[in-house]
This record gives C-alpha cells, structure tokens and sequence, in this order.
C-alpha cells in the first residue's frame, strides 16, 4: 500500500513538472507600445510564446486600432487586442442624472449647486453650508453610471 502511495506521488511529481516546463515564458513589452506612441489607459503588453496580448481601455476605438498597427510593425505576427473600447459617455443624461440625485437628497437642502459634465467628468460649481454637505454631493454624483471623476469649485 505504501509503494502505492509512493509510486502515485512520484507520477504527479513527473506529471506536474512536464507541464510546467511547456509553459512559455512572458515578458512585458509595454514600454515599446508606450515608446510607440500608443495612448491607452492602463495598458499591457505581454508577449507570450510570440503572442502579443493586449488590455487596456479606451474611448477612441482608433487608440486600440493604433496598438495592434503598432504590435505588426514591431515585428509580431499574431496579435490578441484584448483592449476595452467603452462607449462615450452620455454628459446631458449624467447631468440630470446628478442635478435630480443632489435635489432630492434632503442633507442638500439650501445648496445652491450647478452641475456640468463634460466627456464623464463631472464639474460641481456653487455654495454649500459646510464640508459634510459637499463631502455627501461629492458621494451621490460619483456614484452615477458614466462618471468618471468628479471635480469641485464650491464656497461657503
């Protein structure tokens, strides 16, 4: 029972190592894209066993056109452009999305505050009574679908 148990051991052992050994190495090939001039937020480059793969995230779907150009001119034939081209945001829509969100939230009462958003970045222009009160609209308008980030310019 014992040799059985060794022997089982040995072959997962063997097993595990020969699979192992089959793995292609990667390395990071970020900083040619980059050197490139390929302007992809958050992106990586890894070659893996002569594989380019690709990730990232984009507005411009010719910002992830540029990268997989870029990967054939560097000398990579096979390609895996897994970069995220996300739609534009809707800025009227996140408008009125924060400016109902802000009025209806009660610990806002007495604000006087104007929004804007411009390419899902959202402006908060006005007055508030104290820091609680522009903390809280900072926290409802970060929220929303297609916010970016969210920009302040209040007074007291």
């Amino acid at each position: 029972m014992r040799a059985n148990k060794i022997a089982a051991v040995v072959a997962f052992v063997l097993g595990t190592a020969s699979v192992m050994a089959q793995q292609p190495a990667t390395h990071d090939v970020t900083a040619q894209f980059v050197n490139a001039g390929v302007t992809v937020d958050g992106l990586r480059a890894v070659e893996v066993g002569g594989v380019v793969v690709l990730r990232g995230r984009t507005l411009d779907p010719s910002a992830a056109e540029k990268a997989a150009s870029v990967a054939q001119s560097l000398g990579y034939a096979r390609v895996a452009n897994l970069i995220q081209v996300a739609d534009l945001p809707d800025d009227d829509r996140i408008t009125r999305a924060a400016e109902r969100s802000l009025s209806t939230y009660r610990g806002l009462d007495g604000t006087r505050i104007v929004v804007d958003s411009n390419n899902g970045v959202v402006q908060l222009r006005g007055k508030f009574s104290n820091e609680l009160q522009k903390d809280m609209a900072i926290s409802l308008v970060r929220k929303l679908a297609g916010v970016r980030s969210v920009q302040v310019a209040m007074s007291r």
